[in-house]
Parts: C-alpha cells; sequence; structure tokens
C-alpha cells in the first residue's frame, strides 16, 4: 500500500462550520481513519494547512489537534507547489476574490457556497477554472444527508409515482444575542457583509430540488427581516439589514411545485431542523436530516373534514418509517472523499463550480421576485 500525502489549504477554519464539519468531521476524520483509500494500492493522506486572518485562533487550534502547519499568508500559501487543492469556507464577500487568486496559482478547488456574491461572479470563476484545467467542486452537504439519501432511493425505486408537490420548512430561532447569545455570527444579519437567508439557504435549495426532483424553472419568493435589531458579538446592538426569513415557490421542469419556507426567527415545531414533505400519485413522504417515513397509497386512510367533532386519529401514527439499509457517514466527510477520488482517481463529480453559479443565481433572482414582488423565471446557464 503507497501513502500519498495530499497538502489542503483550507481557508476560513477559524469559523464554526470550516472548523466542526470540514476540519474536525472530515478532514481529521480521515485522518482517524487511516486516509482515504483509493482502491488501487494508493492510499490518500490529507495534510491541511490553516489558513486565515487570526494569528492566535490558528496556532490554537493547530495546537489542540497537532498540526504543524498554519499561515496568515494565503500568497505564500498559495505560491507553494506542494500545495494540491484550496479550500475555502470565509464569509461570504471574501470568498470569490481568494478563488480567483487559487485557480490563478494552479490549485484544485474546493469550497463552500455561496461561491461568490452575485451570478457573474460565480460564473467568472467556473470559467477561469475551466480555462485552467484545474479540478473543483462545491459543497453540497445537505443531498449526503441520511433521511434525503433515504428520499432519493424512493425517487430512484419508483414510491412517488408522479410527484406533484415538495413542502419543506427550515430553520429554528436564532437568539438576538441581548439576553442570549446568538447562534450565528452577526454577520449574517447584515447585507452590507454578504448576510442573509436567502444567500445562504437558496444555493442549498437549488441543488436539493435540480438533484431530487429536478431543475428549478421559475421562483416566485418573499424575503423578510422579521427581527430589525440584534446584539453583536460583543454586546453591542446593530441594526439587522439583512432578511431573516424566506418564503418560496419553486416550479420545477416536469411540472411539480416546491414551496419552501426559510427562517431564522421560527420555533422548532416539527421532528428536525428540515423537513420536505414529498407527495406523488402512489405515495407520500416526509423526509428530514437522518429519518424519513412514507405513506403508500394503498395504506393511505380517508380523513373527513368535520370542524364540529374531535380528532379522533393519531395521523403522524399512519406513516412507516423507512429503514437505514445502510451505514451512513458524515455528509460533509462523504463528500470531500468524493472530491478527492476526483481529483486523484479521475472519478466523476457532478458539484462543480458551475452547479454553484446555479445556487448563487437563483437567490439573485430569489431577492429580486421579493423586491419586485413577481414571479422570475431561472433561464439554464452555461460556459
Amino acid at each position: 500500500m503507497t501513502r500519498k500525502t495530499v497538502r489542503i489549504a483550507m481557508n476560513g477554519v477559524t469559523g464554526r462550520m470550516g472548523y466542526r464539519q470540514h476540519l474536525v468531521r472530515s478532514i481529521l476524520a480521515l485522518r482517524d481513519q487511516g486516509g482515504l483509500d483509493l482502491g488501487d494500492g494508493t492510499v490518500l493522506w490529507p495534510e491541511p494547512i490553516l489558513v486565515g486572518r487570526r494569528e492566535h485562533a490558528l496556532r490554537e487550534i493547530a495546537e489542540r489537534h497537532g498540526l504543524e502547519h498554519w499561515s496568515t499568508d494565503m500568497d505564500a500559501v498559495l505560491a507553494d507547489p506542494t500545495v494540491d487543492i484550496y479550500f475555502d469556507a470565509q464569509v461570504t464577500s471574501a470568498r470569490e476574490e481568494a478563488i480567483e487568486r487559487a485557480v490563478a496559482a494552479g490549485k484544485h478547488i474546493y469550497t463552500e457556497k455561496p461561491t461568490a456574491t452575485g451570478l457573474e461572479g460565480a460564473l467568472e470563476l467556473a470559467r477561469l477554472a475551466h480555462e485552467k484545467g484545474i479540478k473543483h467542486g462545491v459543497v453540497q452537504d445537505k443531498i449526503f444527508l441520511p433521511g434525503l439519501l433515504k428520499l432519493k432511493r424512493l425517487i430512484d425505486g419508483g414510491f412517488f409515482g408522479r410527484i406533484l408537490s415538495v413542502r419543506g420548512e427550515f430553520g429554528y430561532w436564532v437568539f438576538e444575542g441581548d439576553w442570549q447569545s446568538a447562534q450565528r455570527p452577526s454577520w449574517n444579519y447584515r447585507a452590507e457583509d454578504g448576510g442573509g437567508i436567502v444567500v445562504d439557504m437558496f444555493p442549498h435549495w437549488e441543488y436539493v430540488l435540480h438533484g431530487l426532483f429536478g431543475r428549478v424553472v421559475s421562483v416566485q419568493a418573499l424575503a423578510a427581516t422579521h427581527v430589525p435589531q440584534r446584539w453583536d458579538e460583543d454586546g453591542k446592538p446593530y441594526d439587522a439589514t439583512a432578511d431573516d426569513a424566506a418564503y418560496g415557490i419553486f416550479e420545477l421542469e416536469g411540472g411539480a411545485v416546491a414551496q419552501i419556507n426559510s427562517s431564522w426567527a421560527v420555533r422548532v415545531n416539527r421532528d428536525e431542523l428540515v423537513e420536505f414533505q414529498v407527495d406523488g400519485t402512489l405515495g407520500s413522504a416526509v423526509a428530514g436530516l437522518r429519518n424519513c417515513r412514507v405513506q403508500h397509497r394503498s395504506a393511505t386512510p380517508k380523513p373527513v373534514w368535520d370542524p364540529d367533532v374531535p380528532a379522533t386519529e393519531v395521523f403522524r401514527d399512519q406513516w412507516q418509517e423507512v429503514p437505514d439499509n445502510a451505514e451512513f457517514d458524515n455528509g460533509f466527510k462523504a463528500q470531500w472523499e468524493l472530491f478527492l477520488k476526483h481529483v486523484y482517481a479521475d472519478a466523476p463529480y457532478h458539484w462543480d463550480l458551475l452547479a454553484g453559479a446555479r445556487g448563487v443565481q437563483l437567490a439573485e433572482l430569489g431577492l429580486k421576485s421579493s423586491a419586485e414582488g413577481r414571479r422570475l423565471g431561472v433561464p439554464e446557464i452555461s460556459l
């Protein structure tokens, strides 16, 4: 067995997502399992180089996990010929310029989304990467969740018949930061810093809908700022200038309709923080992060509307749990493995910078739809 060291510049690991999901639960988890076996006698050994602006934070993370390499000099890291991959989990407003520099340096690109603050910039990154001939991928983690993998299994097996509609509910109450600390960083609620739930979540909904049900062909959205004042990490009040809730209707290729509510100002009364109900002519399913329940046409009860008598049926008990039938790894780690195999074994990979640009496009059109109060078509994009 031959071990090949893969040096990965990881920018943004001092943030919650970059640290927890990408560094600890993906790259370090791969090291804990002995590397990534390519199946040809080669094992990839990921070696992260932590990159960022806060020297003390980088040093503390490196010491905590016994890592040797970190730097606040991104140019020096990109100039290092032993670094193969650049990964970006920075705030959105800093991402586009950093990826452009990494592409120019000839590094393979793996990045969080949105890939840019606008469609023009996202498409330009895809074009530059294509012209440079590098491999590139965008994190699209939700389709690797156990609940959605089970949903995909149902779709592929023809369980639903003709799919009619998708109803999605995502969100939770993010504390304002005055009497309890907020669970999300304050920049998420400032439009000038690239914040807002539309630019955060619509890219997710694009790849979930596109990958499971069909391309989004139109969008009608209403974005709102329900909580106008919040308190930052230093306890100082600030005006929330970005949307914290969005209510979207998405028409899908083939005729199905998706309705997805996204909110950081909603209290959870559902089994999981995100749930999708899919209704078809032959059956329905409700999928969350991990679980998925179904009701087949042959087992569908016949409720009758009568507001004058108490309900006697427990409707949730009439659904059947979908078994795991497989071992599910962390979704971020699973996609990292696919991208590394794409780079080093030329395995197929579908979630590239052009796919990332589709997510940026949907967010941009969602905000425009909300501002103009009308439904907008979503044209296909290409390089």
